[in-house]
Formats: C-alpha cells, structure tokens, sequence
C-alpha cells in the first residue's frame, strides 16, 4: 500500500485545476513524523502543519471550514407566557381502602347494660391506620386511663408530689384522678397481693375494687400483682365482685392460667387484656386461645403487646404495635383488637426521674420537673400513631398534652392552644 502526503494530494489537485470534489472519499490513516529528539515545540510544529492541510483539503473537498471559525451566537428560546403559568390543582389525599377491621371493645357498664358506670368508653372500631380520617373516620379515638394502687408505691418525686395526699386511701386517688386530673378511666393495680409484700389475701384485696367502684363512676381496669400463680385466682374473684360492670382484667399471659382468667371474664361479661412480650406470633397464639379454647367473644378482647419507653426499645414497640394493626386492616382476625398501652412505663427511664446524668462530665439534662412528662408524653404520642386506643398513664400533666394531641389528630379540636403548660408542673 502506497502511502500520499496532503501535500502530493494538493499537487494533484492543483495540477489538473481540480476546484472541488464530489462522492469521494479518502480512507487510511494519518501519520505525523518527527524527525530528531521530539519536544514540545517541535510537535506543535507538526501538528500545526497537519492541521493546515487537513483544512486546505476540507475546502478543497467542498466543506464550508470557514464557518467553524465564525463566532457562534446564543441561540434565544423564546416561551409563551401561559407555559410560565403554575397548574392549579386542588389536592386530593391518597385514599386506602382496607379488607379488614379491627373490632369494637367496649369499657364499664350503664343502668341499661346491666351496672352502675356513668359512661362507657368504646375502644377500636377503626377501618384504617391511626388518625387517617381521610381514608376512614376513626369512630372512637384513644381513651386515657390513671394508675391508681392499693397500696403506698416508692414513684418519682415529680409524679409523687401529686398524689402524696391520698396514696394511703386507694378510692381517695381514685376520685382525685376522676375529678382533678379528668381520667377517662381508672386503672387500680392490687400489688399488695404480691407474695413478696403484703400477700394480702385475695377475699381482701377485691374490697377495694368494691370500694373503688363505688367511689367514682367511671369504667374500670383490675391489674394484679404480675404473680403467675396467685393472679389467675385473683382476677376470677374480682371478676365475680364486679360482675356486670364490664371491668378490663389485666392481664392474662401465655405463662399463667389464661383459661381460668378467661372463662371468669366469659362468665361474668368481663373484658381480657391478652399482654405478650412484644412478639407478634405469641399475642396471635394468646388471642387463639382465649377465642377458641376459651370461647371469649370477640367484643371482649384487648391487646397489650408490651410497650417500651422513649430511649429503651420505643422504636420495636412501634413496630410490632403497627405491624399487628396493618395485619388486622389486612384481614387477619387473630389480630383485629384494640390495642392497650403501659405508657407509665416511660417513668422507669432514668432521663424520666433522675436528678441529673451520672456520667460525669455529661451535659446538663434539664429539670426533672420537665423531662419526666416529656418522657410519657413522647413515649404515649408515638404509639398512638401506631395503634394504642388506651394507654394507662400517670402525671397528670402528661395525660392533659396527650388528650389535647389527641383530639387535635382527630380532627375534634380545630385549634390548639398554646398555653404555658410547664407552669402547671
């Protein structure tokens, strides 16, 4: 293969007076030489000679090279002012429409059902997530109940100083968190029935359910001790005592005897609170159980699926509360069933009481005063965004923010008052 220098080209075309060339094409490969020891200039040199003739031939050959030399001008785009225009559109939420439901519980017993309650408070019903009133209204929103004991209880000074007038006389803490701290619902723990320390016996205990019930008439919730052996026989009596006035029995657990807890509840028109340790597999087995072996109706269960405070496994508690509630609106009916929370369980976080932290050289953590209702508050919030329709609370200021939250997220309180309230602390 011979090989052609532009220059050789250019001769032959300057030879035969050869102005332009059409259809032809030229195909090979360019190679520059240098001869001697390369350096920069000397490639520049080349390279700039290359370029010349490779732009002489493009002329030669027909192509328009002085226009790549012509400076190039913006090119205008020119819009039309209704392309400047905003799309109006009115916003329409995404609308879920779900194959399940969770059922309708209700709290405490009127004349017409039977007891003495003043009201009844109804829990779930719900056909969609908590609060989605968009895609389903929420016919019954969370309910709050007060602890209340039987007995003296060491609590956190900041929760304490509220009740340190009555903590000798059960019924009187009862009234006081009806008629000072507005509670929905009172929740009266027997612990003095603990083997461990007063092992009252259980004929005394339920006397003060008795005189409970007669002090404020609102619905109730009975909790034992959390003894395996001596709950059981416990809540069966309190069952009988309080029979026709719809008490919550708390709690029946798969380690205890559930079958004697609910047969009482089946027997004397009680609801059970089925509590499990935050394992959704073994609440539906609990709910199994109690539905199938026990033959408790399904308007006389409650969920308690543990519930861990801010800081201290809040996030698995969410979690596992609103995996159960999508698995109910989903169609499992093992699953269908309000859902209870022990949102006192926050004040055993430290940050909750303590005074201050104990590492040293730890920043400041703020007035105990403040933190601890911060603490249930966040704690309560966040799980009703999840699931929870009663939580079982303790200072009265945090039950006062949690209920205005509440029936803002309902939709029942349009505007929300910006009050002062670590004032009332």
């Amino acid at each position: 293969m011979s090989k052609l220098t532009f220059e050789d080209i250019l001769k032959l075309l300057s030879k035969y007076n050869i102005e332009e060339l059409e259809g032809v094409e030229i195909e090979g490969d360019i190679e520059i030489e240098i001869e001697g020891l390369p350096n920069l200039q000397a490639i520049g040199m080349e390279l700039g000679m290359a370029a010349y003739h490779l732009a002489r031939a493009a002329m030669m050959l027909g192509f328009p090279f002085q226009q790549l030399l012509q400076p190039q001008k913006p090119i205008e785009v020119k819009q039309k002012e209704e392309e400047l225009e905003l799309i109006k559109k009115k916003f329409e939420p995404y609308k879920v429409e779900w194959s399940g439901y969770v059922e309708e519980v209700q709290l405490g017993a009127t004349k017409k059902d039977g007891g003495t309650r003043d009201y009844v408070i109804k829990l779930g019903g719900e056909k969609s997530l908590p609060f989605y009133i968009f895609d389903s209204e929420q016919p019954n929103l969370p309910a709050i109940s007060i602890d209340v004991f039987d007995r003296p209880v060491p609590l956190p000074k900041v929760v304490r100083m509220h009740y340190e007038d009555v903590m000798e006389n059960p019924e009187d803490w009862a009234k006081k968190v009806v008629k000072e701290f507005n509670a929905d619902a009172v929740t009266i723990h027997l612990i003095s029935t603990d083997p461990l320390l007063d092992d009252t016996p259980v004929n005394e205990a339920v006397k003060v359910v008795e005189d409970v019930l007669q002090a404020v008439k609102c619905p109730i919730i009975v909790g034992g001790s959390g003894n395996k052996e001596k709950d059981p026989i416990l809540l069966e009596k309190v069952a009988e005592v309080a029979e026709g006035e719809r008490v919550l029995l708390a709690s029946a657990t798969l380690d205890m005897d559930w079958e004697r807890i609910g047969r009482a509840a089946k027997e004397h028109n009680h609801v059970v609170l089925a509590w499990t340790q935050m394992d959704i597999n073994s609440q539906r087995t609990l709910n199994r159980y109690l539905l199938k072996k026990v033959g408790l109706p399904r308007d006389s269960l409650v969920m308690d699926p543990t519930t861990a405070a801010l800081g201290y496994g809040l996030d698995y508690a969410f979690s596992n509360m609103e995996r159960a509630r999508i698995a109910a609106l989903k169609g499992d009916e093992d699953l269908a069933f309000p859902v209870s929370s022990g949102t006192t369980n926050a004040w055993g976080a430290r940050e909750a009481w303590m005074k201050e932290s104990p590492l040293e050289g730890d920043s400041s953590w703020g007035m105990r005063e403040h933190r601890g209702p911060l603490w249930e508050i966040v704690t309560g919030l966040t799980l009703a965004l999840a699931a929870v329709d009663i939580f079982m609370m303790m200072h009265p200021v945090s039950v006062a923010v949690l209920k205005e939250l509440i029936q803002t997220l309902g939709g029942k309180k349009e505007e929300v008052e910006c009050e002062d309230w670590i004032a009332v602390v």
